[in-house]
């Protein structure tokens, strides 16, 4: 699936949103750049990613790129005032879409499926690793480069590469950023899923239709419980489980759940 690209996003690039049902399409735009983020762009991907999380209407995002690339990362001159200072890009008290739970920054709640493409380097695979479901084209190709620019992978790379792949797999390319392609990422468990190029879009749009169709109170709940389990290990997480459940079973989408089951019928979840 195509999106149309705005013929014009400034010199600085944007970030496009476009709502599909209750699917918010994030899109990265500046393909003259390789995609490269500049702080404005870094800003809106923040500002959109709020979004999801604050629009009650919005139950899934999908995270794509404009042209033949995901995105080639961080445009290195036009951020490095702001790495050196320490500064983020993202204004305190939005969602952070590296969702690294730093202080002053939300967490996002909402699923994300992402669609990655041709180069997907550093902040590309950063935020891949940082969403829930990611489709690659099979014109794939990653790189974790920063070694190669005297610099660290601060977005997420070092503790979820290695978190996905093992210790020997993540430090493999963290430490001399080669090149990988999509097989690789698929066997590193980086993505879930490889498609022809052209065809990422569309995939990664099922995926996200078919978790908005779902209970979002449920959905939410089962995020959390993945993550918690992922971060503080699986006994923490399990000492929610009954809470939680006695929540969502006194819940209208969860009455709904049985009635349809009953009744043989479609669920309509309404997220309450």
């Amino acid at each position: 699936m195509r999106t149309p690209i705005n013929p014009d996003p400034g010199p600085d690039g944007s970030i496009e949103c476009t709502v599909a049902g209750e699917v918010l399409l994030i899109g990265i735009n500046r393909p003259v750049k390789r995609n490269g983020f500049t702080p404005k762009m870094y800003r809106e991907l923040g500002e959109a990613y709020t979004r999801l999380d604050d629009d009650p209407a919005l139950r899934v995002g999908v995270l794509h790129a404009h042209g033949a690339h995901f995105t080639a990362g961080l445009d290195l001159p036009a951020m490095a005032p702001l790495m050196r200072s320490g500064e983020r890009a993202v204004p305190a008290g939005l969602v952070d879409p590296l969702d690294l739970g730093l202080p002053g920054y939300r967490r996002r709640t909402k699923p994300m499926v992402v669609a990655v493409k041709g180069i997907t380097y550093t902040l590309g695979i950063e935020l891949m690793l940082a969403a829930d479901i990611v489709v690659a084209a099979d014109d794939c190709r990653f790189s974790q480069l920063e070694v190669k620019r005297g610099i660290m992978a601060t977005g997420g790379a070092t503790l979820r590469m290695a978190e996905r792949a093992g210790e020997g797999d993540a430090l493999l390319h963290l430490l001399t950023g080669d090149e990988f392609d999509s097989a690789e990422a698929l066997r590193l468990h980086f993505v879930q899923r490889v498609v022809p190029v052209g065809e990422e879009l569309a995939q990664a749009l099922k995926i996200a239709h078919a978790i908005a169709a779902q209970a979002p109170l449920a959905v939410v709940a089962t995020r959390n419980s993945v993550r918690k389990a992922l971060e503080h290990g699986p006994l923490v997480a399990a000492l929610d489980f009954v809470a939680v459940q006695q929540g969502l079973c006194g819940s209208a989408d969860a009455a709904e759940g049985i009635s349809s089951f009953i009744e043989k019928r479609a669920a309509r979840f309404t997220g309450a």
